[in-house]
């Protein structure tokens, strides 16, 4: 049985200066071939080192194997063209030259299953191993072939349960779908949306998550919610189809948001992944302040769906950083856990 408030990070970890350049975020990686192989398990095990040492209880591989976390993805698919590229709007917030999706999109190998094998080796603890969303695939891609975004989504819902099943049989237990999109497309999200995520999960024994984030603490994100006013509301577009859905954990960015806290009582009964650090802010949070913010969500998760985690990913930040984080949120984790203790005892 896992242990009251079990802690992990939403996704990425800093990479090693020897595999890509630090502090950047998709920054190009310095190997090739074999040697890449042979790095990327390399920072595997460094990161897997550092979320033990901080005594993380849900580990990942801290997406060291990949450079982007949608477009790392899709490179392995058939039907989208990497040469023909054209400037979309990502998530209505910033341009990016993008892929084309070309023609008939398809998943001819597996794409991260040999990487999760290699991590499974390494570590008795569960993992948790994050895959993008079929809404956050499409918003990441011109489509010049299916030129409708709802079946291009049910198509690659359809290739990530193909990917998720396969990861489950090489032992991860929980799978996570990143949907920053899912703060953005509301109407979407509630047509289809969520049924294109419940398709990517079809026929899964281990748990499953959704990552519903602000994004990276990139300027185009941070300038974005500048424009968000004093009350970040968004989840309260999508949290009452997300109650009722099959997905077992909704992650959420908690700490330094403008969220309202309250509106987690929209998905009650759900475990919910509480994002108790703020990866947009070199500042490294106390234990006292990840605390509090755990004791807030406790209003409204109750302790034994509460799981503390980070905001989003934390690859664009220094090692230092990133570690000092992760201690903070173990050591916040504990004193909760501790008061949760005393007031059983005393009751």
């Amino acid at each position: 049985m896992m242990k009251l408030l079990p802690t992990s990070t939403a996704g990425s970890l800093p990479k090693p200066s020897w595999l890509s350049e630090p502090e950047k975020l998709w920054s190009p990686w310095k190997l090739e071939n074999d040697a890449l192989v042979e790095g990327k398990q390399d920072a595997m095990r460094v990161t897997l080192a550092e979320q033990q040492r901080a005594g993380i209880d849900i580990v990942s591989d801290g997406e060291q194997t990949r450079q982007h976390f949608v477009t790392t993805f899709i490179e392995h698919l058939s039907g989208v063209d990497f040469e023909k590229r054209e400037t979309v709007r990502i998530r209505d917030r910033y341009d990016a030259s993008v892929p084309t999706v070309a023609g008939t999109v398809s998943r001819e190998k597996p794409v991260f299953v040999e990487d999760a094998k290699f991590l499974r080796g390494q570590t008795n603890a569960p993992i948790k191993w994050a895959l993008p969303g079929p809404m956050t695939m499409i918003d990441t891609l011109y489509d010049a072939h299916y030129k409708s975004r709802e079946k291009l989504a049910w198509e690659f819902a359809t290739i990530l349960n193909q990917e998720a099943r396969e990861l489950e049989a090489a032992g991860v237990d929980i799978i996570q779908f990143d949907e920053p999109a899912f703060n953005v497309f509301f109407d979407e999200v509630n047509d289809w949306g969520i049924a294109t995520l419940e398709r990517a999960i079809e026929g899964l024994k281990c748990k499953t998550a959704v990552h519903i984030c602000y994004g990276y603490g990139i300027k185009a994100n941070t300038d974005w919610k500048k424009t968000l006013g004093s009350e970040w509301r968004q989840y309260e577009e999508t949290f009452p189809k997300l109650q009722k859905s099959n997905i077992d954990l909704i992650s959420l960015e908690c700490h330094n948001s403008h969220v309202p806290i309250d509106l987690i009582e929209l998905i009650r009964g759900k475990n919910v992944m509480v994002g108790a650090i703020d990866v947009a802010s070199n500042a490294i949070e106390t234990p006292e302040e990840v605390a509090a913010t755990l004791r807030k969500a406790l209003q409204f998760v109750d302790a034994d769906k509460l799981y503390p985690c980070t905001n989003c990913g934390m690859a664009p930040l220094s090692r230092t950083v990133a570690r000092g984080k992760l201690d903070a949120l173990s050591a916040g984790a504990e004193i909760v856990r501790k008061e949760l203790a005393a007031q059983k005892t005393a009751a």
